[in-house]
């Protein structure tokens, strides 16, 4: 049988350099700012979508792929050979409809073709950080059962959280979700947000200025996870790296990490939660 193929969307913020060496499949979403279009860390870069977000007021804003795009790209990968397993894992549908228009993509295939979509529960490089490891799995021979076994365990302990400047882009985006109650109560406050089973983003708690906020993090942490207990962490950001190092050193002083990787925050999620959000996401590694 083919090798499987694992295909995600831009919002998963996977560095460039290991998309190309893992060859993990990416339908990118757009990103839309007055009348020009862009396309999500392609045709616009994060470094000048920060940089051109932070001098204007004019919001910016992001759209799915639709169900043809996905469509094209399931046929690439197994047209040469229908049997050839892909697995699709996206955004949360909550967040987006994204998933879901890979699950119309994949209706419209014969039955034949071997296409799993997964609604990841995340966003950014909480999704991310699962392609990497179903990629891995893959060049490693693993089959499509095995893939979804890998994906189902690391679902069963996982930690996200992160932290934002203000809430007024999720807010204005429709992305709030169920953090919206702390909206009111938010002068000199740094929240500590989540994303929940649901797939949904909620509030986890609220410390004033950024390093109470790091160190609240640490403690939750330490809920889930012991100090000797092997991790790999994830640290995406909005033009934010000095703050995402400030972090993994935290982590690193107390847990056993075994991998870390820090990428942006890409536009499609940053036209959202805008510039200065630091999100930490860690699985068993």
């Amino acid at each position: 049988m083919s090798r499987v193929r694992v295909v995600t969307d831009s919002t998963a913020d996977i560095p460039e350099e290991i998309r190309k060496r893992l060859e993990i499949e990416v339908v990118p979403l757009k990103v839309h700012f007055g009348s020009q279009t862009y396309i999500d860390s392609l045709s616009i870069e994060p470094q000048e979508f920060y940089r051109r977000f932070s001098e204007s007021s004019q919001p910016w804003k992001s759209s799915q792929p639709s169900p043809i795009d996905f469509l094209a790209k399931y046929k690439a990968l197994t047209g040469p050979d229908p049997e050839t397993p892909v697995i699709s894992i996206h955004l949360s549908s909550a967040l987006s409809g994204t998933y879901q228009s890979a699950v119309l993509a994949r209706s419209m295939l014969d039955e034949e073709r071997d296409i799993t979509v997964i609604d990841s529960r995340t966003a950014s490089f909480g999704t991310g950080i699962r392609v990497i490891r179903a990629a891995e799995a893959a060049q490693a021979g693993k089959s499509r059962d095995e893939i979804l076994k890998l994906l189902e365990e690391l679902d069963e302990k996982s930690s996200l959280f992160f932290l934002v400047n203000t809430l007024q882009y999720l807010h204005k985006g429709g992305r709030i979700g169920k953090a919206a109650a702390i909206l009111g109560s938010m002068l000199q406050i740094k929240p500590i947000l989540s994303i929940d089973e649901d797939g949904e983003i909620t509030s986890v708690d609220k410390v004033r200025g950024q390093r109470k906020a790091m160190d609240r993090i640490l403690e939750l942490l330490r809920e889930t996870w012991k100090p000797d207990e092997p991790i790999e962490v994830g640290i995406s950001h909005g033009d934010a790296r000095e703050e995402a190092e400030t972090l993994s050193a935290l982590i690193n002083q107390e847990f056993h990490v075994k991998r870390t990787t820090f990428t942006w925050v890409g536009p499609a999620i940053g036209s959202h939660s805008g510039p200065g959000t630091v999100a930490l996401f860690v699985i068993k590694a």
